[in-house]
């Protein structure tokens, strides 16, 4: 059990959790603020409060979480586009999650928000730890798959 405590416990996983909950109360607080004070409907709330948190979330990510080494204008593009990939898929999700709960199962706002955001951050992790970001592990793994390649060429030869 402690091993695996230790394995879950890490420095990055510490601080996307801050940063998670920091994004979360971003996105919780903006739509609320528009259903309840500013009467918006509660499916476009929630779309504006998820595209204010993602711009947050891919800051803070990139270069406190994840420590992205992207050097290049194309390599930060890129990594950009992947994670904004990334949150539109789990924005669907979420849309889709409120509308289920919210509209269709009348579940309170805030319960149905909080909810469908913890498994959104979850999935976010995932995405950005797998598949977004650059990280040194990734280009020394890339790394090494180059030299492997070159070794086999030139024992090949």
């Amino acid at each position: 059990m402690e091993k695996i405590i230790k394995k879950i416990c890490t420095r990055e996983t510490i601080l996307y959790v801050i940063f998670g909950v920091l994004t979360t109360l971003i996105n919780i607080v903006v739509s609320t603020v528009l259903v309840k004070v500013f009467q918006v409907e509660g499916n476009l709330a929630s779309t504006i409060g998820i595209i204010i948190s993602i711009l947050f979330a891919y800051f803070t990510n990139r270069k406190m979480v994840f420590n992205s080494i992207a050097e290049t204008a194309k390599e930060k593009w890129k990594e950009f586009f992947k994670f904004i990939l990334g949150r539109s898929f789990t924005m669907v999700i979420e849309m889709a999650g409120v509308f289920l709960l919210y509209t269709v199962l009348g579940v309170e706002y805030v319960i149905t928000k909080v909810t469908i955001t913890v498994i959104v951050v979850i999935l976010n992790f995932f995405i950005s730890k797998f598949f977004a970001f650059k990280t040194k592990k990734e280009e020394n793994e890339q790394g090494s798959e180059i030299d492997e390649e070159n070794n086999n060429n030139y024992t090949s030869i």
